[in-house]
């Protein structure tokens, strides 16, 4: 994953993470959760467009890298449903109310599907997308705040699942991914974060927040790390029963 946020280090930068940086990799647990945050159609259109194109229809899209982040999940969740790794899946609330202090701080910009789009789409803006929706058993948690964690029951899912290891994918990365995974290392968890099945609106935004994040609270890792790490679990058990 450096190779995308290298590109975003001044010279200064490099420099200074010859002594500051991360000096090696932080370790996951034998216990994770799959957390998948935000991957409904309001986040990239109920067709697979471009950007700028996606954003006339649907305001908060990401666009063709939140479908290209999307279709590395496949596999990802996949692989933790194979091991066993309990998979919940957290989006906004959408009957919970906007604060309309903080919407007339942000100005006027629309964030709803476009009043062009058929009702039958519109209605669709919440609905986690087809590709990697829940299966039937599998938690999902609706927020009212950026963090998976904040006024959600997450926390006391995963003591009752006796977890050790938060995995975090989805979207945006700057935002409620970032947010989420702060919270999930003041919970003192393990945190790894499937950088290539995160997307954001911004490439800036999405490659600098992986690097901040990789630096001070998670171990930021690409999905065919994160299917081999899964796929990794069984191993103890397979020798034990040798």
């Amino acid at each position: 994953m450096e190779a995308g946020w290298n590109r975003f280090l001044t010279e200064r930068d490099r420099q200074h993470l010859q002594s500051w940086g991360k000096a090696s990799a932080d370790p996951l647990g034998r216990k994770p959760v799959l957390v998948v945050i935000d991957v409904y159609y309001a986040s990239v259109g109920h067709e697979r467009l471009p950007l700028l194109e996606s954003v006339q229809q649907w305001p908060m899209s990401c666009g063709l890298e939140g479908w290209a982040a999307i279709d590395r999940m496949v596999p990802l969740i996949a692989a933790a449903r194979a091991q066993g790794v309990p998979v919940v899946y957290v989006r906004n609330n959408a009957r919970f109310p906007s604060d309309p202090l903080r919407v007339a701080e942000r100005g006027a910009r629309p964030r709803t599907p476009s009043p062009s789009l058929p009702p039958e789409v519109r209605a669709r803006a919440n609905e986690i997308v087809a590709e990697v929706a829940p299966r039937e058993g599998e938690l999902v948690i609706e927020k009212a705040a950026p963090s998976a964690f904040a006024g959600t029951p997450l926390a006391h899912y995963l003591r009752l699942c006796d977890a050790d290891t938060v995995l975090v994918c989805g979207e945006t990365t700057s935002g409620c991914v970032r947010a989420s995974v702060v919270d999930a290392q003041t919970e003192r968890y393990r945190v790894g974060v499937v950088g290539d099945c995160c997307y954001d609106r911004t490439e800036a935004s999405h490659w600098i927040n992986l690097f901040d994040m990789h630096q001070k609270y998670a171990e930021v890792i690409d999905c065919n790390a994160a299917v081999a790490y899964l796929e990794g679990l069984r191993a103890p058990a397979a020798a034990t029963a040798a």
